[in-house]
């Protein structure tokens, strides 16, 4: 390929990466988080930048909560033990939860619903909403860790002398293995972050704790977002 070709390919790549509304969502999340770190809760522009970044996210989530319900009631994959199920079906019902009360903070923060007392208080119950979801996903992110070290172990011995890594197979497993540990990093992480927002320990997780761990976590999750690149063609 050319380099005009791959200058091509690339930008084709990164137009298609920022049509996702989920993309864009998270990158406004890296932005939110960065400036929260800057601002360590003092007011000033970096603060400014938190909250109003904070409050045009919410426009990216409208109505997101559907997706959260359709995972709660569609069918898991055959042999998945039940608590891994009972535990990602929670988190698809908190998660869903979270979602739909934080249009309501949307709606009070936008004027159009008037009862503020409420909005807040509805507001710290998605924070628990979301921090239970990430709890759950940390613990079906581990679940799914260890069956899938089990099953690589097994194919280890299957295949003896041979070089595991030019198996299709194991390759594709240890693949499987280390996106989950990279969820497995954004999910405790953004416990670290739910705990901060709601400030259960003030004197510990600080706005500036808290803004580099959702920056972090931002930053994973745009990584996670990122579409595979095409296959080069063979000359």
């Amino acid at each position: 390929m050319s380099s005009l070709d791959v200058a091509r390919a690339e930008l084709a790549l990164t137009v298609l990466y920022l049509n996702k509304a989920e993309a864009r969502d998270k990158i406004c999340r890296a932005i939110q988080y960065g400036s929260k770190f800057l601002s360590n809760g003092e007011p000033g522009t970096a603060q400014n930048v938190d909250k109003s970044t904070s409050l045009a996210r919410k426009v990216f989530r409208l109505f997101k909560f559907v997706n959260d319900l359709h995972g709660l009631i569609s069918p898991v994959p055959e042999g998945t033990p039940l608590p891994l199920v009972l535990l990602g079906k929670s988190k698809n019902a908190l998660l869903s939860t979270f979602l739909f009360l934080d249009q309501i903070v949307w709606l009070s923060r936008t004027g159009i619903y008037k009862n503020k007392e409420r909005a807040e208080l509805l507001g710290r119950i998605s924070l628990f909403c979301w921090m239970g979801s990430s709890v759950c996903t940390t613990l079906v992110e581990l679940g799914e860790i260890g069956r899938l070290s089990a099953s690589m172990k097994k194919l280890e011995k299957n295949l003896k002398d041979g070089d595991k890594h030019q198996n299709e197979q194991y390759r594709a497993k240890l693949k499987r293995s280390n996106e989950r540990s990279l969820a497995l990093i954004k999910a405790l992480m953004d416990i670290v972050v739910a705990v901060g927002l709601l400030q259960l320990a003030p004197k510990k997780i600080t706005p500036r704790v808290t803004g580099g761990f959702g920056f972090i976590s931002s930053l994973i999750s745009c990584y996670q977002l990122l579409p595979s690149p095409p296959k080069s063609k063979a000359s």
